[in-house]
């Protein structure tokens, strides 16, 4: 028989007796434990509370999110308020004392200080007025001066202000008529030639008869028709008195020129070719606006265009062309016209 057998209640109260220091010594950590993960515990409750210091105050924060904020502009003698930068003030570089725009005169004239704060332009540079804001080719002042927005490219004054006249081309050109035309039957022959040195003649064989087209190929290729011919007195410088003399009526059918009716001595000597001669004149152009700067295109007098070039709308016909200087008519919207005149550029 082993000890414990002949022992066992003194073994079973030794056992009794250390599982109950063993519970003790538990409990006594346990309570520490919660005295520390709870040590902030309402004053006047106890642990079994189950609440929450400031529990109440979520509610009223969760309820304070269903609230529409807004944000309200704040105003300084009646104008609004940036929320985060103030009243913007400059200084002249003649003086210290700031300058509120509103409440001085203006800085930029005859720009307005109001123009620049209601297009929210920034009026502190020297050259401001010269400025482009919106990169369409006009400047601040343009812009003032045509009632535009400034900061939309689309908005802008009239392009016809951005149209340079940068050359002429002109091309010099002599219609000859050979022979007398004859009253029963009148028939000419005709020969052309410019200073491009293009030229032209109709087959001698074949002469031109009133209301015929002539020339049959070239760049002149059916340009001219024959009207008929009148008796008209003129003056003869060589013999210094006026003279009878048959005078040609040929009407010029290119399609800017369409209409036009030239009046031509029957038979003038070459050598006064330049007395009678013509001129087909082109512009070369250019539009500084838009991005179009440097690109040139070219326009015959007396045709519509439009700007930019290629546009559908053409609004713009090329009146005259000199080498000097253009004169340009313009439709406005209500159908009246305007004539525009153009110095060559420098």
């Amino acid at each position: 028989m082993s000890w414990i057998s002949a022992n066992y209640e003194k073994a079973a109260v030794a056992g009794a007796i250390l599982v109950a220091a063993a519970l003790g010594y538990s409990g006594l950590q346990s309570k520490n434990a919660v005295e520390v993960d709870f040590k902030e515990v309402p004053e006047g409750r106890g642990n079994d509370d189950p609440s929450v210091k400031d529990g109440d105050k979520v509610a009223t924060a969760k309820s304070s999110l269903q609230i529409k904020q807004q944000w309200t502009q704040g105003e300084v003698d009646g104008r609004p308020v940036d929320l985060f930068t103030g009243v913007p003030l400059f200084v002249r570089k003649d003086s210290k004392t700031p300058v509120d725009l509103p409440k001085s005169s203006d800085i930029h004239p005859p720009v307005t200080n109001q123009w620049w704060m209601d297009n929210r332009i920034d009026p502190g540079f020297g050259d401001s007025p010269q400025r482009d804001e919106d990169n369409d080719g006009f400047t601040n002042l343009e812009e003032f001066n045509a009632k535009t927005d400034p900061t939309d490219n689309r908005s802008h004054p009239n392009l016809i202000q951005k149209l340079a006249f940068v050359k002429s081309e002109s091309v010099e050109w002599v219609l000859r008529p050979n022979g007398f035309p004859d009253a029963a039957q009148p028939t000419l022959n005709f020969e052309y030639n410019d200073t491009n040195k293009n030229a032209a003649r109709n087959d001698a064989g074949n002469p031109i008869k009133v209301n015929d087209l002539f020339f049959s190929e070239g760049v002149v290729k059916d340009r001219f028709k024959l009207l008929g011919f009148d008796m008209k007195k003129v003056k003869d410088d060589r013999i210094d008195a006026e003279v009878e003399e048959i005078i040609i009526r040929i009407e010029d059918l290119k399609p800017n020129k369409k209409g036009t009716i030239y009046e031509i001595p029957a038979n003038f000597r070459r050598a006064d070719a330049r007395k009678f001669s013509k001129f087909d004149h082109t512009a070369v152009l250019s539009l500084e606006a838009l991005g179009f700067n440097g690109q040139e295109f070219k326009v015959e007098e007396l045709t519509d265009f439009a700007l930019p070039a290629g546009s559908e709308k053409k609004r713009y016909r090329l009146m005259e062309v000199h080498s000097d200087r253009i004169v340009v008519r313009e439709t406005l919207e209500d159908g009246k016209t305007q004539n525009h005149e153009i110095s060559k550029r420098p």
